[in-house]
């Protein structure tokens, strides 16, 4: 029930927006109940895509990636792409202390790599953030234990490795829906990212991705009700005198493998 103040409130609002102060509109006039012809046009391009077609976007991604230093990385398997990470995580220096290791994200795409074997032959510990269910320990200080190990796992990691939901060509933007064992510190924490996706993951655009989200019956049992990222290249700032610095607010180096199959 509502308050006089909140009624108040509304009644300014309605007014402000050129409505009858008095006039509550049902939710089904305020959104589309489905997709505009354009939408549908979208998703018939989207799902017809050839082959041809998406080389052509993974180019836009290389290029649109250069300028904003997002390594894109097309490989034709997952052995591909868990050589290229494990040369990734060989070549480069921690940025604190001396000692390595990678956390990254209980994925499907992730767990094909076997990153673990890989990195085992190189002294490197994987720490893989497997989902926590609640009350599945001895009870919620169990719970509160494995949350702060997985924490203080990710923070000790010098790379992330984790799986993306998309990528948008145009901006060279990553699209990371977070899930149980999937959470954003993996990307956002370590000094380095790297981030794995298949071909047929890279969009043209953000009209693209809302419409797919919004509209495609694949999606559409989640659609945008969880929270997402938006990742375009490493974190950067020039606050200081204007100075360009990497890994101001995250990761100071992006690595995206495309494995184009």
């Amino acid at each position: 029930m509502k308050t006089a103040a909140e009624d108040r409130f509304f009644r300014r609002l309605r007014t402000a927006l050129g409505h009858a102060p008095d006039l509550s509109r049902d939710a089904t006039q305020l959104f589309a109940q489905g997709p505009s012809a354009d939408e549908l046009q979208m998703l018939d391009r989207i799902d017809g895509r050839s082959a041809a077609d998406r080389r052509r976007l993974l180019e836009r991604l290389i290029e649109a990636g250069t300028p904003i230093n997002l390594r894109v990385v097309p490989v034709f398997d997952p052995a591909a792409a868990r050589e290229g990470i494990a040369a990734v995580v060989a070549e480069k220096r921690p940025e604190w202390g001396e000692a390595k290791s990678v956390a990254a994200w209980r994925h499907p795409l992730i767990d094909r790599l076997g990153l673990e074997g890989a990195l085992a032959r190189r002294q490197v510990p994987l720490r893989i953030t497997d989902p926590i269910a609640p009350g599945a320990g001895a009870g919620r200080e169990c719970d509160r234990a494995q949350r702060d190990r997985q924490r203080a796992a990710v923070i000790a990691s010098f790379i992330g490795v984790t799986g993306a939901d998309f990528c948008l060509a145009e901006t060279a933007t990553l699209v990371l829906r977070n899930r149980p064992g999937q959470p954003r510190s993996v990307a956002l924490v370590p000094s380095i990212h790297i981030a794995v996706i298949t071909l047929d993951q890279v969009l043209a655009d953000m009209k693209e991705l809302f419409a797919l989200l919004r509209w495609a019956e694949r999606f559409r049992p989640e659609g945008l009700s969880n929270y997402m990222s938006l990742i375009s290249g490493p974190s950067k700032t020039a606050d200081i005198e204007a100075t360009m610095v990497h890994g101001a607010h995250g990761p100071r180096e992006v690595h995206l493998f495309v494995i184009t199959g």
